[in-house]
């Protein structure tokens, strides 16, 4: 049996949309002779910080290093604190020991999944330098107590993006609220090159200062000493890193950006079937919006309620049993075993909760109706519905 006979009825939690288009504008960067950092990687960070509303965009290798050079240049270093949530993938808090700092986690919004104001406020102290807001799983959070909770102690601001390019908060889109923000273009996210990453900011300063680093530190990017035919050397003024993103998954990334706004439609209109469809199922609590956000739905998150027929693991192997790919949802970082000696006997009520009840369904641009009933078909048949 060949491995297209052994997978043809799985339905995979996603997959990424692309295509001829990807091939031909990647085959025409391999056979351009220019693959490394240079025009495609410039087109596009314009193309994206123009999507968001950002003035200038800076691209890298991947989100974690997009996180790392902000925070850094944010001014964290050695022996900062940096107020962000428990709930959320490890490379963002990678990237706050990257820069020096130490993750000072707080609580998650029971219903957004997003950081808690409150919670955030109660973790400050006189160690901390920033506060990193991550919009998860596509859902815009809304970034006003933030803005004002990091001006009254002085604090910068940071925004992780990686799951919701394409959302709105308060009729902006996320990378153009209010701080700089970090996005991750793996499989997984809204567009994919691959892998990468780009920081989209209104500061001049740190956009400059990302470009040089992101580089090794030279004064000058390769393109530049290219079109000068030698006659420009570039100089290093401090120790910087290979962060580059190649022209071939820029060039990807170019045709991504086209397909974005489609991609979202696709996604909201499968997000408002499954809410239709669970309307009907009272163990299962779908994804809140609230009024001043949209959502991406990079993600599908549903929630078991309490009382239900069986426990979210129980469900998973379900699932997986008829063929339907499935995840837990995020699991908190105080609790992975890196951190587990550091924050003992510290509960995170809401984050916990999340980690025990929630999972995402199958949602991705290409999922037909047929396969979606499918889903909602055999949910309701593991919970005995």
């Amino acid at each position: 049996m060949s491995a297209t006979d052994l997978f043809q009825d799985q339905i995979p939690l996603l997959k990424p949309w692309t295509g001829e288009e990807e091939v031909r504008a990647a085959a025409e960067v391999i056979l351009s002779g220019w693959v490394s950092q240079g025009p495609k990687v410039a087109e596009f960070e314009t193309a994206v910080a123009g999507y968001v509303g950002a003035r200038y965009g800076v691209a890298t290798n991947a989100c974690t290093t997009a996180l790392h050079l902000t925070l850094h240049l944010s001014g964290v270093g050695p022996g900062d604190d940096v107020v962000m949530p428990s709930h959320t993938c490890m490379a963002t808090a990678n990237a706050v020991h990257h820069a020096g700092g130490q993750p000072v986690f707080a609580d998650i919004d029971p219903r957004t999944y997003n950081l808690d104001p409150q919670s955030a406020a109660a973790a400050i102290t006189p160690r901390t330098k920033a506060i990193l807001v991550v919009h998860q799983i596509g859902l815009a959070a809304d970034m006003q107590p933030f803005v004002a909770l990091a001006a009254r102690h002085g604090l910068a601001l940071i925004e992780d993006g990686a799951c919701s390019l394409g959302a709105t908060s308060r009729g902006k889109r996320v990378g153009g609220i209010a701080a700089p923000t970090c996005f991750s273009f793996h499989p997984r996210k809204m567009i994919t090159t691959g892998e990468g990453g780009m920081i989209t900011t209104n500061d001049a300063a740190l956009a400059d200062k990302a470009r040089i680093l992101r580089a090794t530190g030279a004064s000058i990017s390769d393109l530049e000493r290219h079109k000068a035919k030698g006659l420009l050397v570039q100089k290093y003024g401090e120790v910087g890193y290979n962060y580059r993103l190649t022209d071939i998954q820029a060039a990807i990334g170019i045709v991504q950006m086209k397909k974005l706004d489609a991609m979202v439609q696709q996604r909201t209109a499968q997000a408002r079937r499954y809410d239709a469809a669970l309307a009907g199922i009272d163990e299962v609590e779908p994804p809140y919006v609230p009024p001043y956000a949209t959502h991406a739905y990079s993600s599908y998150l549903i929630r078991l309620r309490p009382g239900a027929c069986m426990d979210r693991d129980t469900l998973l192997r379900r699932m997986a049993e008829r063929g339907i790919s499935c995840r837990s949802g995020i699991q908190p970082l105080h609790q992975e075993p890196f951190y587990e000696a550091r924050y003992a006997g510290v509960h995170f009520p809401a984050s916990e909760d999340a980690a025990r009840t929630t999972m995402f369904l199958p949602i991705f641009p290409g999922l037909t109706e047929e396969q979606q009933d499918r889903v909602i078909a055999e949910l309701r048949s593991a919970l005995g519905r």
